[in-house]
């Protein structure tokens, strides 16, 4: 309440200080007239002065002209003022009623628009310490998959003969729970049929099975597992399988999405919108993280304070696939080429995320080019030594592409 009667109170204090500028203007020529009238009073005393012998005759001719000049520059300046501020009275006061109304309804429009009217300030550092307390705070894995839709596949559209396979698996899991790659096909399917809790658990078996062998993929995987069991949310233990992924491998796309995501969720739109800018600028148009993330970047932008503009997706675009479907196999294949083209130069100029060196290695294999992949395998070996996750994602493109050997 202190906030509103401070407020109102400087917008009238505002609104008074205008009203009144506007109500003197009609006032500058009667100053005006004031200041001719003394001059003209100064004019006749220095002549009731020069007859009595007060001032000698040159001395009252030099203030005579001194005096003339002033009058004249007052009245000049009264003329002025009066042809430029004099207003009706009714408009003089119509302009205060406006001012008034605009200054003071203005900016509590204004406030009620970009405020929050209701709530009581909150300083950034009280912002960040609720944020950190809700994310402290919220639902166990457990309690969101109990919250969690049923995603999973009806039975009806399930085939018979895939049922009868993975009923077997899971039967066969259930008998042999250390049986590593028995695991990893569980998990895989599970997410197949929607039942992604099932996979989950299957995949955190995994991860166990490994134990220090277990790498970034394989946490990533745990996440977005998870993270699909609970309904879209990141929970504690969704957040713990990520930062295992990203310690892993810091570059790991999957685990980049889920950490933004984690920061959307919990009140930190400054966090999400770095991680979520970044991978969306390194990725290709094709990665399942992009649609996502460019539907909710604007509006982390704009919460995180950032005047930012999403960049045009890489690859080609809807007209160009549309143009595609009406060609020629020829024409389409030269299309295709000259799509390759481009992301090759792009990669030798500017160099790119692993996603994209696989792409034109596989591209090439399509064209059936393997002299072309084969060389950028080579590159690729050179350029990603460092980053094991990023060069075992190029080495599948190439073995595809049969020129790993």
């Amino acid at each position: 309440m202190g906030f509103w009667i401070v407020a109102f109170a400087l917008s009238l204090t505002a609104a008074g200080l205008i009203a009144r500028a506007l109500a003197r203007g009609g006032g500058a020529a009667h100053d005006a007239d004031t200041d001719v009238q003394v001059y003209r009073d100064q004019l006749s005393e220095v002549d009731r002065d020069r007859a009595r012998g007060v001032l000698s005759d040159a001395e009252a001719e030099r203030l005579r002209i001194e005096v003339s000049r002033r009058l004249l520059e007052a009245d000049r300046a009264g003329r002025g003022r009066a042809t430029v501020g004099a207003a009706p009275g009714w408009a003089t006061g119509a302009a205060i009623t406006a001012c008034g109304i605009g200054l003071v309804g203005g900016a509590f429009a204004i406030y009620a628009w970009l405020g929050a009217p209701g709530y009581p300030d909150m300083p950034l550092q009280s912002r960040i310490a609720a944020a950190e307390d809700a994310r402290q705070d919220r639902p166990s894995q457990a309690e969101a998959e109990a919250q969690a839709p049923d995603r999973s596949v009806a039975p009806s559209e399930i085939d018979p003969e895939f049922e009868t396979l993975i009923e077997r698996l899971r039967t066969t899991m259930d008998n042999r729970p250390d049986d590593r790659r028995g695991q990893e096909l569980l998990a895989v399917n599970e997410a197949r049929l929607g039942n992604f809790a099932a996979a989950a658990r299957a995949q955190e078996r995994v991860v166990a099975l490994k134990g220090a062998e277990a790498g970034a993929e394989d946490y990533a995987q745990l996440a977005e597992m998870l993270v699909a069991a609970a309904g879209g949310y990141v929970s504690p233990e969704a957040e713990s399988a990520i930062t295992r992924a990203l310690q892993a491998d810091g570059q790991n796309p999957q685990a980049r999405y889920y950490a933004g995501l984690l920061y959307a969720q919990t009140g930190r739109p400054d966090r999400a919108f770095r991680i979520w800018r970044r991978l969306l600028e390194e990725s290709p148009g094709d990665a399942p993280w992009v649609p996502p993330i460019r539907a909710r970047i604007d509006s982390l932008a704009q919460a995180a304070g950032v005047n930012y503009s999403a960049p045009e997706p890489r690859g080609p675009s809807a007209a160009d696939i549309a143009a595609a479907e009406d060609m020629s196999v020829e024409d389409r294949q030269e299309m295709i080429r000259g799509m390759v083209s481009r992301l090759s130069d792009r990669l030798a100029t500017e160099g790119g995320p692993a996603a994209d060196w696989a792409r034109l290695i596989g591209a090439y294999g399509v064209l059936g080019d393997t002299e072309a992949a084969a060389e950028i395998w080579a590159e690729a070996q050179d350029a990603f030594s460092g980053d094991t996750s990023g060069l075992e994602q190029i080495r599948a493109a190439a073995e595809q592409a049969g020129v790993t050997e």
